[in-house]
């Protein structure tokens, strides 16, 4: 019952968002029937946030190799060519790879976006808490990222969103329109870095499926909100 509503609840604000263990099963099968991949010889790697709460999200962690973690606060691929590189240097012989990517937006039974109730907690908390920081700091209009060792991913998440600050502020759902920003910023950076590392795969195909992990309360399923699902011929590429 309680699903249930929370099926309601975010599908009106994604409406083709699935179920995060459908979306496995789904996507999974695309690749196995459609593309003719061994699930056996696939490594994952992901690009989404450093939150704990996003381990349980899919079912692919318990399907497939992996995973190489490239994502850290927002789901930026902080790893950048490096880590893609390596990577790309893991990969089964004979096999293909995997990337799932994107940020992470809680939602709660009343609607609230950017908000969600974590294991043990009685009170709701951040969802993406990365990027509702980056929203609350955006809302002052003196503010200005400053890059620093001490805090250097949360500063250069703000850097990498300050194009979209605008665009966000305007919203009416600013905590969903910062989400839809870092996504765009996560699957550009994605596609950059697996072009400028294209020579290091030895593999024919690289699976991409990037979107929005939705979070939801402890104990019910999260949702996927899937923006982009391609498999790429890296000779091609």
């Amino acid at each position: 019952m309680l699903q249930r509503k929370f099926d309601e609840v975010v599908k009106g604000f994604f409406p083709n968002a699935m179920d995060a263990k459908d979306t496995s099963i789904h996507y999974l099968g695309k690749m196995q029937i459609e593309h003719k991949l061994d699930i056996s010889k696939v490594l994952m790697a992901t690009s989404v946030c450093s939150d704990d709460i996003n381990v349980p999200s899919t079912t692919f962690f318990n399907v497939l190799f992996g995973p190489f973690i490239m994502g850290g606060l927002g789901g930026l691929p902080f790893a950048g060519q490096t880590g893609m590189t390596a990577f790309a240097h893991h990969i089964p012989d004979d096999g293909s790879a995997f990337i799932f990517y994107g940020p992470h937006i809680g939602i709660t039974l009343d609607g609230d976006l950017g908000k969600m109730y974590r294991p043990r907690q009685e009170e709701t908390g951040n969802s993406c808490g990365a990027l509702m920081l980056a929203l609350s700091r955006f809302q002052d209009s003196a503010y200005a990222p400053v890059i620093s060792d001490d805090d250097y991913q949360q500063m250069k998440l703000e850097e990498s969103l300050l194009p979209y600050k605008e665009q966000i502020l305007e919203s009416n759902y600013q905590a969903k329109a910062i989400t839809e920003a870092t996504y765009e910023i996560i699957d550009k950076k994605i596609h950059h870095h697996l072009k400028s590392c294209k020579d290091e795969f030895h593999v024919d195909r690289v699976t991409l499926l990037g979107g929005i992990i939705i979070n939801t309360d402890y104990g019910t399923d999260d949702y996927f909100d899937a923006r982009n699902f391609e498999v790429i011929n890296m000779k091609s590429l």
